[in-house]
């Protein structure tokens, strides 16, 4: 008998906010549509009717054009993870409109709803004799974005910060620890165990990480992807942090700290933003050095197994469109970032040119 097999391919946040959306994926577009399952992150809502419901320091997308939804069809894309800190940029029209449409064009969603229920309920495909899970949650707050009983808004985990002075100075630098608030974490652990039984691939997207620090993870970046695998998932896929973040493996599975901007906003936020940023001591976004590096991370599934995990490198260009590079000197850079993205913070992944794609594999036994 043939071994059955699928190919799923994941990138990382959308905005498609300017009229013919169709231009920024289409560079990318036929590799994409080579795969059974592409999965991404929908970072700004599909609405013409939202309004702005507050301003944050993180700059509020606008609505982008219904009608841009057909570009994600056209590229390829079946599944978008909504949890993340604009799905309530529109409030609650945003919501509505941004789920309906995508399911009009038969693209599945995981992580937004009209209440909680439906922001914690599992989006499913089915794939060659295959069914493929997926859960979404935003762990970056604000906490206006987070859905609850009677509210619109988003899946999430709620991540506690605490400052500890470890010098005798008063005002001296303090030491950062963060941990996921024990009853969300609860909750998304009991999302994933009640859905492994029904799935072969269970696949869990977390928006998270520091923003603008590509070599630094956070203590509950690993915290809450762990919880997640030991819970049963065999896929964790990050994004938020502005750029790269280091790949991991735990327990045989893929973290993908950080896929960065596959197709970034075209606003830039105003000196005030940025000046409040700095003082609160997040640097702005143009200090990234990998803000403009994106990859697409590729898995064969064999048999109902992940046999092989893998990411193609990519450019963003000056017209926001990601190019899918080659084995070459452009590709060696994304690929040079990556390992000492991963190697700073201590993971000891490793990773391997096979033609133009790279093999991510686990660190000497």
């Amino acid at each position: 008998m043939a071994e059955k097999s699928v190919t799923m391919l994941a990138v990382g946040e959308l905005v498609l906010e300017e009229p013919q959306g169709e231009f920024f994926l289409s560079m990318a577009a036929p590799v994409l549509k080579s795969a059974d399952i592409v999965v991404g992150q929908g970072e700004s809502v599909f609405t013409s009717r939202g309004v702005s419901t507050y301003v944050e320091i993180f700059h509020p997308y606008k609505g982008c054009p219904p009608a841009n939804i057909q570009a994600l069809v056209d590229a390829g894309l079946n599944v978008i993870t909504l949890a993340g800190n604009h799905i309530w940029d529109s409030g609650a029209p945003g919501v509505e409109d941004t789920i309906a449409g995508l399911r009009k064009y038969n693209i599945v969603t995981a992580g937004a709803g009209m209440n909680i229920d439906e922001a914690r309920r599992p989006a499913i495909i089915e794939r060659n004799g295959m069914r493929f899970g997926f859960l979404s949650y935003n762990c970056i707050g604000p906490m206006g974005s987070w859905a609850s009983p009677a509210k619109p808004g988003c899946a999430y985990v709620r991540i506690i910060t605490h400052y500890e002075l470890n010098i005798p100075d008063p005002g001296g630098p303090p030491e950062i620890y963060t941990f996921a608030e024990p009853r969300s974490l609860a909750l998304m652990v009991d999302d994933v165990r009640k859905l492994r039984p029904l799935c072969d691939i269970l696949v869990v997207a977390l928006h998270k990480g520091i923003l603008s620090s590509p070599d630094k993870l956070a203590m509950y970046d690993q915290q809450v992807s762990y919880a997640a695998i030991d819970a049963g998932a065999d896929l964790i896929l990050g994004h938020h942090a502005g750029g790269l973040k280091g790949i991991e493996m735990y327990k045989g599975k893929t973290i993908f700290h950080g896929m960065g901007r596959f197709v970034p906003a075209v606003a830039q936020e105003t000196e005030a933003q940025i000046s409040a940023r700095v003082y609160l001591g997040a640097p702005g976004v143009g200090s990234n050095p990998t803000k403009n590096q994106t990859i697409i991370a590729k898995c064969i599934i064999s048999d109902g197994k992940i046999s092989q995990v893998s990411y193609l490198p990519c450019l963003v260009n000056q017209h926001r469109q990601p190019e899918v590079l080659k084995n070459d000197e452009r590709g060696q850079q994304i690929f040079e970032s990556l390992d000492k993205l991963t190697k700073g913070p201590g993971l000891d992944t490793r990773y391997q040119w096979k033609g133009n794609e790279i093999l991510i594999g686990p660190g000497a036994k």
